[in-house]
């Protein structure tokens, strides 16, 4: 199988630079991959750097040592020490990420926040909007809203905007951060489902799942920090 991710010897610290430059160790000497068609969960007690971890693996936060090799265009790219307009290129045709909060250009309408990642990459605005919507649907946005801007939205349907913008655009690799933690068990159910799918696409997925029901439902494998 083809491995997507390696992580190696990772370590992370934050220095408080405000608090006389206190050192808080976060997590030491990381290492792991996962293959195409994986779900590979992060688990551990709050505080252990699931959420950092993630961030260092989609290019937000540097870590202090190690490695991060993702594949991209058929290479691998060490996103720890890439140069910026690489990590762009690979957020944009390789990695997506599905954050705890939607983060989104005020008074765009849902319809496009979701559709932007396939833009991106070229695919007419028809044809964006399509995938858009089926996706809003999944996830139960009442079409009425589609033309209004997920800020006026309420948290839960935020996050489901959030989660379908993270799987429009079917990147190969895709990192969730606590994507139902918000959810009720519909809608939760409706995210099983997508993660599923994109298993048996052969796309590979790191993800922070703190619900115990979804977390037995899509993992390959847990990775405990």
């Amino acid at each position: 199988m083809t491995k997507m991710i390696r992580v190696e010897a990772l370590s992370k610290t934050y220095v408080l630079h405000t608090q006389g430059g206190v050192a808080i160790p976060v997590f030491s000497d990381a290492s792991l991959a996962v293959a195409a068609g994986e779900c590979l969960t992060l688990h551990g007690p709050s505080g252990a750097g699931k959420s950092t971890l993630l961030r260092c693996l989609y290019g937000n936060c540097k870590p202090d040592q190690g490695s991060i090799r993702v594949r991209h265009e058929g290479a691998e790219v060490d996103i720890a020490r890439a140069d910026p307009r690489i990590v762009l290129a690979v957020r944009q045709h390789s990695m997506g990420y599905v954050s705890q909060f939607l983060r989104a250009i005020p008074r765009v309408s849902a319809l496009d926040v979701v559709a932007e990642p396939l833009r991106a990459l070229g695919i007419p605005l028809e044809v964006a909007h399509q995938r858009a919507a089926e996706l809003l649907s999944r996830l139960r946005i009442p079409e009425r809203l589609w033309s209004l801007a997920p800020a006026t939205f309420s948290g839960g349907e935020q996050q489901r905007v959030n989660i379908a913008r993270g799987f429009a655009a079917r990147h190969p690799i895709l990192l969730l951060d606590e994507p139902t933690a918000s959810l009720d068990a519909a809608n939760r159910a409706a995210v099983i489902d997508l993660i599923q799918e994109a298993k048996a696409e052969n796309r590979a997925l790191v993800g922070v799942f703190h619900d115990d029901e979804v977390r037995e439902a899509v993992s390959t494998r847990i990775h405990s920090l």
